[in-house]
């Protein structure tokens, strides 16, 4: 590999990351402080909104945030929440995905569509999965942790005012580092290519499985994998309708709180492969939609 093109890579992804690297920090800072407030608050919210929990869990997820998807992991493992409810809030959850779009200006047109579309599949999900499957959750008291860290060992229940501070900077260095990183390779590899057409071509752009595979790929649990998929869709690699099932399939760390704490391992499976198939699917009809209307 010539070493130009490793240096040029390297020396393109450090500007970028310089650029937004300010307003990371300052979007950072905000959500914290609206956690550090209003966590609690909203946790007990949604365990008693009953019918409605499904509407108002799906609006709450997607505040960008690392939290909530654990917090109602929880809640559903603890018969708090149910299934429809757990669902719309993995579907809709926001996490670093709408920072880094935050803290690029030229792409803040994108954060309400992605936003509103996560939102509305999350709900329509939500509510018929509680109509077809009504059994009622019992609650069971099971001895789990509240206190799950979240990205960056983010303690959820912390009280620290210093914590205002601290969050944001590990969380700005965090995903500075994996913006930096992702990008760095995907210059690497549109110089291979020679443009993001092409590049497209090869991660099947034009076709419906993309956003089969995104969803698969959202699936892992962890916060660099949204950030991925927003920076390829910014770099014209996958298609829209592919990062919206990416990232409904990317519900941080919330999905590992239930494959390991869930003593019911069939049920565990069942929300693993309804989240899978609900993101894949809501993908394909945005291909579909996008190809021909």
């Amino acid at each position: 590999m010539s070493g130009i093109i490793l240096k040029n890579s390297f020396i393109d992804a450090a500007g970028d990351l310089l650029a937004i690297l300010p307003l990371l920090f300052v979007t950072f800072f905000i959500i914290e402080v609206v956690e550090f407030f209003y966590f609690e608050k909203v946790s007990s919210f949604v365990k008693k909104s009953g019918k409605y929990a499904p509407f108002i869990g799906s609006i709450i997820a997607s505040f960008p945030q690392c939290g909530f998807s654990i917090i109602a992991s929880v809640l559903y493992i603890r018969g708090l929440i149910t299934r429809g409810t757990l669902l719309a809030v993995y579907l809709s959850t926001s996490d670093e995905a709408i920072p880094v779009l935050l803290s690029a200006p030229q792409q803040y047109k994108l954060v309400l569509p992605i936003v509103a579309i996560k939102i509305m599949i999350g709900i329509i999900a939500g509510y018929i999965f509680d109509f077809i499957f009504p059994k009622k959750q019992t609650l069971i008291l099971q001895d789990i942790e509240i206190s799950q860290k979240g990205c960056c060992e983010h303690t959820l229940e912390s009280k620290n005012k210093k914590d205002l501070i601290v969050h944001p900077v590990v969380h700005t260095l965090n995903i500075g580092i994996f913006i930096l990183l992702i990008t760095f390779f995907i210059n690497i590899a549109l110089a291979k290519c020679g443009s993001a057409e092409a590049l497209g071509g090869y991660l099947m752009s034009s076709s419906p499985l993309q956003p089969v595979f995104a969803a698969l790929f959202g699936l892992i649990p962890n916060c660099a994998i949204s950030v991925a998929l927003v920076m390829l869709y910014i770099n014209n690699t996958i298609a829209f309708c592919s990062v919206i099932a990416g990232l409904c399939a990317n519900s941080g760390l919330g999905i590992w709180v239930v494959i390991s704490k869930n003593k019911d391992i069939k049920d565990s499976l069942a929300l693993v492969l309804s989240l899978f198939l609900i993101s894949a699917l809501s993908g394909v009809i945005l291909f579909l939609v996008q190809k021909f209307i």
